[in-house]
């Protein structure tokens, strides 16, 4: 395998800053660690060991790495260190990617130190003999282009003055530019053209001028400016106390220096940086090619630490273990070999090779001898740091992997977006579930013909040859294809009008004196990563109560009425924009955090404040849920969500009822509204509530939060937007119900799932929505009840309005003089809650939510048995909360 360089399109132009390999002066090992306050590095003609002070008036502090992207294939970030030699190469220290800051969920990224020593194989054999840091490798050459520089200051007084000459000494080809949008629409205009900066200094001086905590994590967020280097310029003052500067740091800053005018000083300083900073950036450029032939080497190669776990996997050892890669890394070593590994052990102790037969497990199949060389490499020190190995795969490599026994079914117990990883989507439907009281499909309260015809073919095929078995096996897959899941409701007590009624008004297809609902007309509702950031994005300023109530923004008791009450009606805007910070939605759709807010406070404009259930908070509430299942798979590492999927989930969560009218789709197409001539009387609010949010979004450059995506990927994120809003109608709730299930809801391993990767994704995403917008049922008990006085006190309305205007009612049992509030509750909670529930939380894990359920079950029984019937009835028990309450 070769890896080339791309040659230097600068022509005679080149950086100052010489490669490794070839300046011998030059010492990058000694210029790894950027981290360290004041990191001030000398010339090339000082000595490395010599420690120079260049005054007071330029100090540099907190120097900071920034971070690597994820490599795809390998599903974990990395960085290089440069080599400690020119001649030597070194691949090391892993860090963790950028991700929203607040929660537990570190798993996702692991930290790493990895060297690996690329022996060719026609060295001769008594180089093996000698002592491994004594060997030289070729280096793969970081790149060599003209380095640019962008200055942002507001004014180009003495200190800008100094700051550009100093760039100008050391051939940078400089830009000034003297605003924030000025200097985002020089980044994106560079990063359309392939170039980039690789060097930004910003006034620090004054945040009335430029913020520039801002413009350092916008431009962090900005694509292809992982390994910019920032520079604060600020007041000598600043110095003096850490706040200022520890918030630079965290937005991304790598250093902050004091201003100066003095010439001699900044060039000094720039120096320092070069070789600090943005020489080390340029040899850890190289790592993604090193990785990624790594990645797609047909060798089987793993790499772990000192003391044996696995760090480092590539796609070919996924194959031959049978395993996936989140599987793999972490591992003790001794889990995938089934020989005694002490041998291993010594062999490093002396940094000397393995050469032998081990024998390797592969996952639910019996062991495999191969031949196994381990290197041991020592990155630091003599002590071996990381022990790499080598599978002498026989047969042509893979062809041979090809030919091990594979399992019935994939692996299961994680479901992955079709774009993180490359092991089977559809897998997750064992594992995950805990239970074997599970609702599967036969037992859901519907009887569907494909029901019937899958159990009877399931039935005759336990008594068939094998050919007949593989012959039904294939009229199973075609019977589970969309479109199939249309049932119809059984067993639904006649003596109970109510739960009939409703029942039925929530589930009548399209007739217009039917109820064609929106699962959100249809609620009676209950209630109310932890990933390391590189780059800490910046909490929306608010006064402290607000902030300490989104501490708790993930917890399932959160309480969405105190946020609406302490917001004064706008808590989809302060939760929203603590849900995007928490899963990094800003770097994700590489957006500026204002355009974000806008995005949010607009959405919350057109939600409704004269719905007492279809409001802000409502949508509030919805996103809230989302964000705390999405936190639960990933704690689970069930890493079925990658950050788009994240991200668009949130956003379909926060606008899936914007515009909502109060009134069903029922009820707009008996009125002949406008609306339900415009949607063909066909899912008429959803339909309404995905167009609004599109309409509005484009319609104004200041909130258009997919405006740097780019075609491919917005146009993926917004047929998942779409398809999540239009999931949550009501009128196919059993046909999804019944796809999950018979998806993921298998107590007994499955031969192979008909779905595809993409239409599993789509089917978790669609029911992980529709729980978060019927879930109020299985919240604490005092959100519980004012959830369904809220959406009774709406369904009251409209049906007031549709007497006075005499349309058809919709749901005759919601008339506020006859409703038995606690009667809709139970119904509501037996025909369409209670199965989803669990099916739902046994994918999941999350006991709280049948806990909750079953509470506030008993407690609706309890107040039927009382004759607790009405909202004055349902008040005198149980006082509203949060703000509505003061409004009534």
């Amino acid at each position: 395998m070769i890896i080339s360089s791309q040659p230097n399109l600068a022509g005679s132009a080149t950086s100052t800053t010489p490669s490794p390999s070839t300046n011998p002066n030059s010492n990058p090992s000694s210029h790894t660690n950027p981290s360290a306050a004041a990191a001030h590095m000398g010339d090339e003609s000082v000595p490395s060991n010599c420690n120079c002070n260049v005054g007071v008036d330029l100090v540099g502090i907190g120097a900071r790495q920034s971070p690597v992207p994820a490599l795809e294939a390998a599903g974990r970030d990395s960085l290089m260190r440069p080599a400690s030699d020119e001649s030597e190469l070194n691949v090391g220290t892993g860090t963790s990617g950028t991700s929203s800051s607040g929660g537990g969920n570190s798993h996702r990224h692991r930290k790493s130190s990895l060297a690996l020593a690329l022996t060719p194989e026609d060295e001769p054999m008594d180089v093996y003999q000698r002592n491994l840091m004594d060997l030289k490798y070729p280096t793969v050459l970081p790149p060599n282009p003209q380095l640019k520089a962008l200055l942002v200051f507001h004014k180009a007084d003495s200190i800008c003055e100094a700051v550009t000459a100093a760039c100008q000494r050391h051939q940078l080809d400089v830009t000034l530019v003297k605003s924030k949008e000025e200097a985002l629409d020089t980044l994106q205009k560079s990063y359309a053209t392939a170039q980039c900066y690789h060097l930004i200094i910003i006034d620090a001086r004054s945040a009335k001028n430029l913020d520039a905590e801002h413009i350092a994590r916008t431009i962090r967020h900005t694509h292809g400016h992982h390994l910019t280097t920032i520079i604060a310029v600020c007041k000598k003052s600043f110095f003096e106390k850490d706040d200022v500067l520890i918030a630079l740091l965290d937005a991304g800053v790598n250093r902050c220096v004091a201003e100066t005018t003095n010439l001699a000083m900044c060039s000094v300083e720039l120096k320092q940086i070069l070789h600090s900073i943005i020489r080390p950036h340029n040899v850890m450029s190289t790592q993604q090619a090193l990785y990624t032939a790594l990645h797609r080497l047909k060798e089987v190669v793993l790499i772990t630490d000192d003391v044996l776990r696995i760090q480092y996997a590539n796609r070919a050892t996924e194959r031959l273990l049978n395993m996936r890669l989140d599987e793999i890394i972490s591992k003790p070593l001794a889990d995938i070999f089934v020989s005694d590994l002490s041998t291993i052990s010594e062999q490093g102790k002396s940094i000397k090779e393995f050469d032998g037969i081990l024998t390797v497990r592969r996952k639910s199949q019996e062991g495999i001898p191969m031949h196994v060389r381990v290197v041991p490499v020592a990155c630091i020190g003599s002590a071996p740091t990381h022990l790499i190995f080598n599978f002498d795969v026989p047969g042509g490599q893979m062809d041979f992997i090809a030919t091990l026994p594979q399992p019935k079914e994939a692996p299961r117990g994680s479901l992955h977006s079709v774009r993180r990883c490359s092991f089977d989507v559809r897998s997750i439907a064992s594992d995950g579930l805990r239970r074997t009281s599970l609702a599967k499909l036969t037992s859901l309260p519907l009887e569907a013909p494909i029901t019937k015809i899958i159990n009877l073919l399931s039935q005759v095929q336990e008594n068939c040859s094998a050919d007949e078995a593989r012959l039904i096996d294939k009229v199973l897959e075609f019977l589970k294809r969309e479109g199939l899941y249309s049932p119809q409701m059984k067993e639904i007590r006649t003596d109970d009008p109510i739960a009939t009624d409703l029942i039925g008004a929530l589930l009548t297809g399209p007739s217009v004196y039917s109820s064609r609902r929106s699962s959100n007309d249809s609620i009676i509702r209950t209630g109310s990563s932890t990933r390391t950031a590189t780059i800490v994005p910046a909490k929306m300023k608010a006064n402290p109560i607000i902030m300490e109530l989104l501490e708790e923004s993930l917890s399932w008791d959160f309480d969405i009425f105190k946020l609406e009450e302490i917001t004064d009606y706008h808590p989809l805007l302060y939760l929203g924009m603590e849900m995007f910070r928490r899963f990094d939605v800003f770097a994700t759709l590489n957006i500026d955090e204002n355009v974000c807010k806008a995005w949010l406070a607009v959405m919350e404009a057109h939600y409704r404040k004269s719905n007492t259930y279809h409001n802000s908070t409502h949508a509030a509430d919805v996103m809230q849920a989302t964000g705390a299942f999405i936190t639960q798979l990933t704690n689970k590492d069930m890493l079925v969500m990658d950050r788009m999927d994240e991200a668009t989930a949130l956003i379909a969560a926060a606008a899936h009822d914007v515009d909502h009218p109060g009134r069903s789709s029922a009820f707009l197409c008996n009125s002949n509204d406008a609306l339900a001539v415009l949607y063909n009387d066909l899912t008429v609010l959803e339909n309404h509530h995905a167009a609004i949010t599109f309409k509005l979004t484009l319609g104004d450059d200041k909130i258009n939060i997919f405006k740097n995506l780019d075609k491919e990927t917005y146009k993926s994120a917004r047929s998942t937007i779409i398809d999540m809003i239009l999931a949550t109608e009501m009128t196919r709730h059993f046909e999804h119900l019944a796809k999950f299930v018979s998806v993921f809801g298998g107590e007994e391993p499955r031969e192979q799932h008909s779905q595809t990767e993409e239409e599993t994704s789509i089917l978790m995403r669609r029911m992980l929505i529709k729980v978060a917008d019927v879930s109020n049922p299985a919240r604490p008990m005092q959100f519980c009840i004012e959830w369904a006085r809220r959406i009774a006190e709406e369904y009251f309305m409209q049906t007031d309005e549709e007497k006075q205007r005499h349309l058809p009612i919709v749901m005759p049992m919601f008339d506020r003089a006859t409703c038995s509030i606690p009667k809709s509750q139970i119904g509501f909670i037996e025909y369409i809650i209670q199965d989803m529930m669990h099916a739902w939380e046994s994918f999941i894990d999350m006991p709280q939510l049948i806990t909750y359920m079953q509470i506030n079950y008993s407690q609706w029984k309890k107040y039927d048995e009382q004759g607790v019937n009405t909202l004055a009835d349902i008040m005198a028990k149980q006082p509203p909360v949060g703000k509505m309450a003061n409004s009534k």
